[in-house]
């Protein structure tokens, strides 16, 4: 098992999915590359927000989403941004309440709000993650 927060040991694929523990990520890895054609970048981070080893989706240089593991369940990060807030936000009454308190929680700088969904399993939570991806993607 690979300690998250060690930059010295980068964890493979296998030891990343041991340690979130539920199939949920796997499932979310397969949409992602079926959707966007893309896999998971495992990358480390000194950001003292979320510091320690993510998985990044990345479609050429922009950043799909950022997911920070953890054990048995895993954050999906998303940034929504000054071209994504206007379709997000017409979206956001379709969203589950949850997702729209956080949003509206979620702190705004520079034009962008770094929204986190934390997910454990496949439930409304992670369709609005997918769909919010999905609106940053078009």
């Amino acid at each position: 098992m690979f300690d998250r927060r060690d930059p010295a040991q980068a964890p493979n694929p296998e030891e990343l999915a041991e340690y979130i523990k539920t199939p949920l990520w796997e499932e979310f890895c397969g949409y992602m590359e079926e959707t966007y054609g893309v896999r998971p970048r495992v990358e480390f981070s000194k950001c003292g927000m979320e510091y320690g080893w993510n998985a990044k989706f990345k479609k050429g240089s922009r950043a799909l989403c950022t997911v920070y593991p953890r054990e048995g369940w895993f954050t999906v990060m998303v940034v929504v941004g000054r071209r994504e807030k206007p379709a997000v936000e017409a979206a956001l009454p379709t969203f589950t309440p949850e997702i729209r308190q956080r949003y509206q929680d979620t702190t705004e700088g520079n034009g962008q709000k770094w929204l986190m969904i934390d997910l454990e399993d496949r439930d409304e939570r992670y369709e609005d993650a997918k769909r919010i991806i999905g609106l940053r993607v078009s």
